[in-house]
């Protein structure tokens, strides 16, 4: 096996290269967390060290890699060790549950293209002393998980009923935050406002490539989905790990502000029909090569 420490690449392979030559950089964290995600999370089971180092090994992640990033997720509580005998076995704790169920409903449920907005915007300020830089990074980072923005100062911006409760709830956090919902006012220019509050280029760079790199393995062209067992599991996993990425840079603002040419429908089209297509040999494949046990004794 080859090691590396560096990110994988994405894209297909085998007959569906993309026409351009840019690669993109798929985090090992986020391959480890999809790859439990489809393969451990509904069935509760972990899975032999072993098995995961053979598929992630597929993506471009050599075995020193894998390894680094499980110790890595272990101590940031996102997974669990088993031994069963001389094997370790790898699952999901609750923490990376809820945090893969999160993805699940943006990647699966949530889609990439908000045509239901319904006029109204979540607004929260937050105050925290310049001592409290932690808390501050923590904080920002989970407003732009949940599409916020920064419209001015300490004053966040996301449209719709954002989901606040876990900023809210948490003990830290929550006493220096507040949580307003409303409507813009009629002279309120939107679009300009969007503009200036968001990054639209990262999103649509994003998209459009995603297109350029799969359109035609979507649209059933060039190599076969099921190919070997170990290529389906890694198709299957570079494909939802690229566009996950894609689409957490997005903050799914209203389809009605954006720019006419907004790649998101076109790019989510082609991820569907390309997850379709090499979803059952995938899967068929993890009945086959995955060991796995019981994730609770």
């Amino acid at each position: 096996m080859a090691d590396t420490d560096g990110p994988a690449d994405g894209g297909p392979r085998g007959g569906t290269e993309p026409d351009t030559g840019a690669e993109v950089t798929l985090r090992p964290q986020s391959l480890m967390l999809n790859f439990l995600g489809n393969f451990a999370l509904d069935g509760d089971v972990c899975i032999y060290s072993g098995s995961i180092i053979e598929v992630l090994e597929r993506t471009g992640v050599g075995e020193r890699a894998t390894r680094s990033t499980l110790s890595r997720m272990v101590d940031r509580g996102l997974l669990r060790r088993r031994r069963a005998g001389r094997r370790m076995y790898f699952g999901l704790t609750d923490r990376a549950t809820a945090v893969l169920r999160d993805g699940e409903r943006r990647l699966l449920k949530q889609g990439a293209v908000n045509h239901t907005w319904d006029g109204t915007w979540t607004l929260l300020a937050f105050s925290l002393p310049e001592s409290s830089q932690g808390r501050r990074h923590d904080l920002r980072s989970q407003l732009t998980w949940s599409g916020f923005g920064p419209l001015i100062g300490g004053l966040w911006i996301a449209p719709g009923d954002a989901d606040v409760t876990r900023i809210t709830g948490d003990p830290e956090l929550g006493p220096h935050v507040t949580v307003f919902r409303s409507t813009a006012d009629p002279v309120t220019d939107i679009a300009r406002m969007i503009h200036n509050t968001w990054d639209l280029d990262t999103p649509a760079t994003g998209y459009r490539a995603f297109l350029r790199r799969w359109r035609v393995f979507a649209e059933g062209q060039g190599a076969e989905a099921s190919g070997s067992d170990l290529e389906a599991l890694a198709l299957k996993l570079r494909l939802q790990t690229e566009w996950l990425q894609i689409v957490e840079a997005d903050p799914r603002l209203p389809v009605q502000h954006l720019p006419e040419d907004w790649p998101a429908a076109a790019a989510q089209d082609a991820f569907r029909r390309a997850d379709a297509r090499v979803d059952k040999a995938a899967r068929a494949s993890a009945e086959r090569l995955l060991e796995t046990i019981p994730l609770r004794e």
